[in-house]
Protein backbone atom coordinates (compact mmCIF):
# COMPACT_ATOMS: atom_id res chain seq x y z
CA UNK A 1 0.00 0.00 0.00
CA UNK A 2 2.03 3.09 -1.27
CA UNK A 3 1.14 6.66 0.74
CA UNK A 4 2.60 9.77 0.68
CA UNK A 5 3.75 12.21 3.52
CA UNK A 6 3.87 15.85 3.97
CA UNK A 7 4.82 18.29 6.84
CA UNK A 8 3.06 22.26 6.89
CA UNK A 9 5.45 23.69 9.73
CA UNK A 10 5.89 20.71 11.58
CA UNK A 11 2.31 19.49 11.66
CA UNK A 12 2.61 16.13 9.29
CA UNK A 13 0.13 14.30 7.66
CA UNK A 14 0.06 11.03 5.35
CA UNK A 15 -1.94 11.14 2.23
CA UNK A 16 -3.46 7.43 1.22
CA UNK A 17 -5.81 7.95 -2.23
CA UNK A 18 -8.79 5.30 -1.12
CA UNK A 19 -7.44 3.00 -4.09
CA UNK A 20 -4.63 1.99 -1.31
CA UNK A 21 -7.37 1.23 0.87
CA UNK A 22 -10.96 0.86 1.61
CA UNK A 23 -12.70 2.65 4.30
CA UNK A 24 -13.08 -0.97 6.33
CA UNK A 25 -9.38 -1.45 6.12
CA UNK A 26 -8.16 2.87 6.67
CA UNK A 27 -10.20 3.13 10.57
CA UNK A 28 -8.71 0.05 11.78
CA UNK A 29 -4.81 1.21 10.10
CA UNK A 30 -5.03 4.75 11.13
CA UNK A 31 -3.64 4.14 14.43
CA UNK A 32 -1.01 1.89 13.39
CA UNK A 33 0.11 4.08 10.44
CA UNK A 34 0.18 7.10 12.54
CA UNK A 35 2.15 5.90 15.26
CA UNK A 36 5.71 7.42 15.69
CA UNK A 37 7.35 4.03 16.81
CA UNK A 38 5.71 1.23 15.07
CA UNK A 39 4.87 3.26 11.95
CA UNK A 40 5.05 5.85 9.52
CA UNK A 41 4.62 8.54 12.32
CA UNK A 42 1.99 11.33 11.73
CA UNK A 43 -0.45 13.76 12.95
CA UNK A 44 -3.21 12.07 10.97
CA UNK A 45 -4.41 10.86 7.93
CA UNK A 46 -5.88 11.79 4.55
CA UNK A 47 -8.07 9.79 2.62
CA UNK A 48 -8.87 11.24 -1.03
CA UNK A 49 -9.05 12.12 -3.66
CA UNK A 50 -12.84 11.61 -3.11
CA UNK A 51 -15.99 12.39 -5.20
CA UNK A 52 -16.72 16.67 -4.49
CA UNK A 53 -20.71 15.76 -4.51
CA UNK A 54 -20.70 19.39 -6.06
CA UNK A 55 -16.92 20.65 -5.06
CA UNK A 56 -14.01 19.44 -7.36
CA UNK A 57 -12.40 17.26 -4.75
CA UNK A 58 -13.34 15.59 -1.57
CA UNK A 59 -11.12 14.32 1.60
CA UNK A 60 -11.32 12.95 4.88
CA UNK A 61 -9.47 13.87 7.90
CA UNK A 62 -8.22 10.77 10.26
CA UNK A 63 -6.80 11.46 13.72
CA UNK A 64 -3.96 9.54 14.94
CA UNK A 65 -6.89 7.87 17.60
CA UNK A 66 -8.86 6.85 14.69
CA UNK A 67 -11.61 9.65 14.92
CA UNK A 68 -12.52 11.78 12.50
CA UNK A 69 -11.90 15.06 12.29
CA UNK A 70 -14.51 17.86 10.12
CA UNK A 71 -12.07 20.55 8.71
CA UNK A 72 -8.13 20.73 9.32
CA UNK A 73 -6.68 24.05 7.87
CA UNK A 74 -2.77 22.46 8.08
CA UNK A 75 -4.20 18.68 6.29
CA UNK A 76 -6.54 21.09 3.70
CA UNK A 77 -3.72 22.91 2.55
CA UNK A 78 -1.28 19.85 2.79
CA UNK A 79 -4.16 17.91 0.63
CA UNK A 80 -3.93 21.25 -1.80
CA UNK A 81 -0.36 20.40 -1.84
CA UNK A 82 -0.59 16.78 -2.85
CA UNK A 83 -2.97 17.21 -5.86
CA UNK A 84 -0.67 19.65 -7.33
CA UNK A 85 1.92 17.40 -7.51
CA UNK A 86 -0.35 14.59 -8.77
CA UNK A 87 -0.51 16.96 -11.79
CA UNK A 88 -4.53 17.35 -10.85
CA UNK A 89 -4.68 21.08 -10.04
CA UNK A 90 -2.35 24.22 -11.40
CA UNK A 91 -1.06 27.17 -9.36
CA UNK A 92 -3.18 30.01 -8.87
CA UNK A 93 -6.45 28.47 -9.64
CA UNK A 94 -9.18 28.31 -7.24
CA UNK A 95 -11.08 25.26 -6.61
CA UNK A 96 -12.98 23.66 -4.22
CA UNK A 97 -12.52 20.42 -1.73
CA UNK A 98 -15.50 18.73 0.23
CA UNK A 99 -14.99 18.00 3.88
CA UNK A 100 -16.87 16.91 6.66
CA UNK A 101 -17.15 20.24 7.95
CA UNK A 102 -18.10 22.26 4.86
CA UNK A 103 -16.78 23.16 1.84
CA UNK A 104 -13.71 25.55 1.44
CA UNK A 105 -11.68 27.08 -1.73
CA UNK A 106 -8.01 26.39 -2.30
CA UNK A 107 -5.75 28.33 -3.81
CA UNK A 108 -2.09 27.30 -5.07
CA UNK A 109 0.88 29.51 -5.34
CA UNK A 110 3.30 29.13 -8.12
CA UNK A 111 5.60 25.80 -6.87
CA UNK A 112 2.96 24.40 -5.13
CA UNK A 113 3.75 26.58 -2.41
CA UNK A 114 2.37 28.57 -0.27
CA UNK A 115 -1.16 27.58 -0.15
CA UNK A 116 -3.81 29.85 0.67
CA UNK A 117 -7.31 27.90 2.27
CA UNK A 118 -10.49 30.00 2.66
CA UNK A 119 -11.55 27.88 5.67
CA UNK A 120 -14.63 29.63 5.81
CA UNK A 121 -16.77 32.02 8.56
CA UNK A 122 -15.69 31.96 12.31
CA UNK A 123 -18.83 31.59 14.60
CA UNK A 124 -19.01 31.74 18.43
CA UNK A 125 -22.61 30.43 18.62
CA UNK A 126 -23.02 27.93 21.36
CA UNK A 127 -24.99 25.61 19.76
CA UNK A 128 -22.77 25.12 16.67
CA UNK A 129 -19.96 24.37 18.34
CA UNK A 130 -21.66 22.75 20.29
CA UNK A 131 -20.95 24.27 24.14
CA UNK A 132 -23.27 23.29 26.96
CA UNK A 133 -25.82 25.78 28.89
CA UNK A 134 -27.86 28.39 27.42
CA UNK A 135 -27.64 29.80 23.98
CA UNK A 136 -24.93 32.74 23.60
CA UNK A 137 -21.87 33.65 22.11
CA UNK A 138 -18.97 31.68 23.96
CA UNK A 139 -16.48 34.68 24.76
CA UNK A 140 -14.37 35.61 27.48
CA UNK A 141 -15.79 33.28 30.03
CA UNK A 142 -14.22 32.41 33.59
CA UNK A 143 -13.94 28.71 34.07
CA UNK A 144 -11.75 26.97 37.38
CA UNK A 145 -9.75 23.93 36.40
CA UNK A 146 -6.80 22.06 37.80
CA UNK A 147 -6.91 24.92 40.57
CA UNK A 148 -6.38 27.80 38.17
CA UNK A 149 -8.57 30.43 36.88
CA UNK A 150 -8.75 30.43 33.12
CA UNK A 151 -10.73 32.70 30.83
CA UNK A 152 -12.11 30.90 28.02
CA UNK A 153 -13.66 31.67 24.28
CA UNK A 154 -14.95 28.75 21.97
CA UNK A 155 -15.76 28.79 18.23
CA UNK A 156 -16.12 26.88 15.25
CA UNK A 157 -14.94 26.76 11.49
CA UNK A 158 -16.90 23.23 11.32
CA UNK A 159 -14.52 21.34 14.08
CA UNK A 160 -14.78 22.70 17.79
CA UNK A 161 -11.86 24.97 19.40
CA UNK A 162 -11.99 26.35 23.11
CA UNK A 163 -9.14 28.99 23.17
CA UNK A 164 -7.33 30.09 26.53
CA UNK A 165 -6.23 34.00 26.86
CA UNK A 166 -3.08 33.64 29.36
CA UNK A 167 -0.12 35.94 29.87
CA UNK A 168 2.19 33.24 29.61
CA UNK A 169 2.51 29.44 27.53
CA UNK A 170 4.45 26.76 27.05
CA UNK A 171 4.39 23.03 25.52
CA UNK A 172 4.05 21.69 29.45
CA UNK A 173 1.18 24.29 30.10
CA UNK A 174 -0.76 22.21 26.90
CA UNK A 175 0.23 19.27 27.66
CA UNK A 176 -0.81 19.28 31.28
CA UNK A 177 -4.42 21.62 30.46
CA UNK A 178 -5.08 20.74 27.03
CA UNK A 179 -6.20 16.96 27.78
CA UNK A 180 -8.31 18.91 30.46
CA UNK A 181 -10.01 20.82 28.09
CA UNK A 182 -10.68 18.81 25.47
CA UNK A 183 -12.86 16.58 27.12
CA UNK A 184 -14.39 18.95 29.44
CA UNK A 185 -17.95 18.33 29.72
CA UNK A 186 -19.12 21.82 28.68
CA UNK A 187 -18.01 20.06 24.90
CA UNK A 188 -19.94 17.17 24.51
CA UNK A 189 -17.90 16.47 21.17
CA UNK A 190 -14.52 16.99 22.92
CA UNK A 191 -12.86 20.39 21.40
CA UNK A 192 -9.26 21.55 20.48
CA UNK A 193 -7.75 23.99 22.72
CA UNK A 194 -5.55 26.92 21.98
CA UNK A 195 -3.60 28.79 24.60
CA UNK A 196 -3.25 32.16 23.21
CA UNK A 197 -0.76 35.10 24.38
CA UNK A 198 -1.34 38.77 22.21
CA UNK A 199 1.75 39.68 21.37
CA UNK A 200 0.32 43.13 19.95
CA UNK A 201 -2.01 44.01 17.63
CA UNK A 202 -1.13 42.10 14.45
CA UNK A 203 0.50 38.99 16.20
CA UNK A 204 -0.15 36.18 18.62
CA UNK A 205 1.29 33.13 19.76
CA UNK A 206 -0.48 29.84 20.18
CA UNK A 207 0.88 26.49 22.07
CA UNK A 208 -1.96 23.72 20.98
CA UNK A 209 -3.45 20.43 22.11
CA UNK A 210 -4.99 18.87 19.14
CA UNK A 211 -8.34 16.54 19.89
CA UNK A 212 -7.31 13.34 18.79
CA UNK A 213 -4.13 14.16 18.02
CA UNK A 214 -2.62 15.70 21.54
CA UNK A 215 0.57 18.04 21.47
CA UNK A 216 0.95 19.59 17.99
CA UNK A 217 3.69 22.02 16.76
CA UNK A 218 1.36 23.56 14.29
CA UNK A 219 -2.70 23.74 13.44
CA UNK A 220 -4.49 25.82 10.62
CA UNK A 221 -7.63 25.45 11.93
CA UNK A 222 -6.34 26.01 15.62
CA UNK A 223 -4.42 29.45 13.80
CA UNK A 224 -7.50 30.41 12.75
CA UNK A 225 -9.55 30.17 15.55
CA UNK A 226 -7.12 32.17 17.84
CA UNK A 227 -6.68 34.90 15.51
CA UNK A 228 -11.05 35.39 15.39
CA UNK A 229 -11.14 35.34 19.11
CA UNK A 230 -8.31 37.78 19.64
CA UNK A 231 -9.86 39.75 16.70
CA UNK A 232 -13.77 39.60 18.35
CA UNK A 233 -12.14 40.72 21.63
CA UNK A 234 -11.07 43.74 20.48
CA UNK A 235 -7.73 42.99 21.05
CA UNK A 236 -6.22 42.62 17.50
CA UNK A 237 -6.34 43.56 13.98
CA UNK A 238 -8.10 41.85 10.91
CA UNK A 239 -4.34 40.53 9.85
CA UNK A 240 -2.69 38.62 11.96
CA UNK A 241 0.40 36.31 11.90
CA UNK A 242 -0.29 33.33 14.20
CA UNK A 243 3.01 32.35 15.42
CA UNK A 244 3.66 28.46 16.85
CA UNK A 245 6.56 26.08 17.72
CA UNK A 246 6.62 24.90 14.09
CA UNK A 247 6.23 28.46 12.51
CA UNK A 248 4.05 30.56 11.85
CA UNK A 249 1.04 30.96 9.67
CA UNK A 250 -0.89 34.31 8.50
CA UNK A 251 -4.55 34.55 9.25
CA UNK A 252 -6.77 37.22 7.47
CA UNK A 253 -10.09 38.03 8.68
CA UNK A 254 -13.02 39.18 6.67
CA UNK A 255 -15.75 41.45 7.82
CA UNK A 256 -17.69 38.30 8.45
CA UNK A 257 -15.44 36.60 10.81
CA UNK A 258 -14.49 34.10 7.31
CA UNK A 259 -10.88 33.39 7.91
CA UNK A 260 -8.05 33.19 5.29
CA UNK A 261 -5.69 30.83 6.08
CA UNK A 262 -1.91 31.18 4.19
CA UNK A 263 1.18 29.37 4.73
CA UNK A 264 3.97 26.90 3.39
CA UNK A 265 3.72 22.95 2.66
CA UNK A 266 6.76 20.47 2.09
CA UNK A 267 5.95 17.09 0.85
CA UNK A 268 8.56 14.65 3.16
CA UNK A 269 8.70 11.20 1.57
CA UNK A 270 6.78 8.74 -0.06
CA UNK A 271 6.37 5.06 1.32
CA UNK A 272 5.10 1.56 1.29
CA UNK A 273 3.93 -0.15 3.79
CA UNK A 274 3.71 -3.41 4.04
CA UNK A 275 0.28 -4.72 5.68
Amino acid sequence: MRFTKYQALGNDYIVLEPGQAGLNILTSLVPRLCDRHFGAGSDGVLWGPLPGEGADFGVRIFNPDGSEAEKSGNGLRIFARYLFDRGLVHDKRTYTVRTPGGVVEITVQPGGSPVKVDMGPVSFDSRLIPVTGPVRQVLDEALRLAGRDLRISAATLGNPHCVVLMSDISASLAQKLGPLLEKHPMFPRRTNVQFLVIQDRANIRIEIWERGAGYTLASGSSACAAAAVACRLGLCDPVITVHMPGGSLLVTLLANFSALLEGPVEPVYEGKWMI
